[in-house]
């Protein structure tokens, strides 16, 4: 008799301790090295050696280090675009966000992890996309009000506003301009957590009818399969698009604050 196997699509989101540790008590709160620490850091080295190996700086450049200024002339293009000639001081902070959510997302697909440790998409929670979002937002403000002082509130005031319809019009954009840090990390975090639930979805399908008989494998199981490979492919796809509109947001973003009229 076949041993039904069931497939739990959440299971790949839990955050749990590593290497047994409970973690430490700290201000009566239980800080823990988790899975989703863990693949952080997989993530922060692999972005640090992809850029160690494009520092080499030779005259004919190699193809690691054609990577690296290809994905820098790439950010490098975005600012300007989205920001002009005063976005190039950027490039650091947004070529390192966008590379760290592109391995971070690539990380999360691969099909093996580590001694007992599945691979894990820390994306696909919002405390991670979340924090990123609210970190580029408070570069915005800060470089807003740094650069633009207490005229920065203009930009809630849209230019040629008549007088009486000023104090609705500046509570609607001050709400929209603060739902900001909220949509972008919702947008990464929904994006890839449907994704990965999607697959595990379809997997139970395939094995449930691998158990129950050969023609409801034939039936359910292969399409299912052929559907998961299809999606995989999809799933790269959708891990580069949401760096590149993560940080494309950002720039937008900060061409509020640089571009003040």
């Amino acid at each position: 008799m076949a041993v039904e196997a069931k497939v739990d699509p959440m299971h790949q989101f839990a955050i749990e301790p590593l290497f047994g540790s409970n973690g430490w008590a700290i201000a009566g709160h239980n800080i823990a090295f988790t899975n989703s620490s863990l693949w952080m850091g997989i993530a922060t080295l692999a972005l640090i050696v992809f850029v160690y190996g494009g520092l080499k700086r030779e005259v004919v450049p190699g193809r690691w280090q054609m990577a690296v200024e290809s994905f820098t002339g790439f950010i490098d293009s975005m600012l300007a675009t989205n920001v002009g000639p005063g976005g190039r001081k950027y490039v650091p902070y947004i070529f390192s966000l966008f590379m760290f959510i592109l391995f971070a997302n690539f990380i999360g697909l691969v099909p093996f992890g580590l001694v007992g440790i599945h691979p894990f998409t820390f994306t696909s929670h919002f405390t991670a996309t979340g924090v990123l979002s609210v970190m580029s937002f408070a570069i915005v403000l800060i470089v807003g009000f740094a650069k633009h002082k207490l005229h920065f509130f203009s930009l809630f005031v849209p230019h040629g506003t008549p007088v009486a319809m000023i104090p609705p019009i500046f509570v609607v954009e001050l709400i929209s301009f603060l739902v900001r840090p909220f949509s972008l990390g919702l947008r990464l975090f929904v994006a890839m957590m449907a994704g990965h639930v999607l697959l595990e979805v379809l997997s139970s399908f395939v094995i449930s009818g691998g158990n129950a008989s050969p023609l409801l494998f034939v039936v359910a199981g292969v399409p299912s399969f052929v559907l998961m490979v299809g999606i995989c492919a999809l799933e790269i796809l959708v891990a580069g698009i949401q760096a590149y509109v993560f940080a494309l947001l950002t720039c937008v973003y900060l061409n509020d604050a640089e571009n003040l009229h």
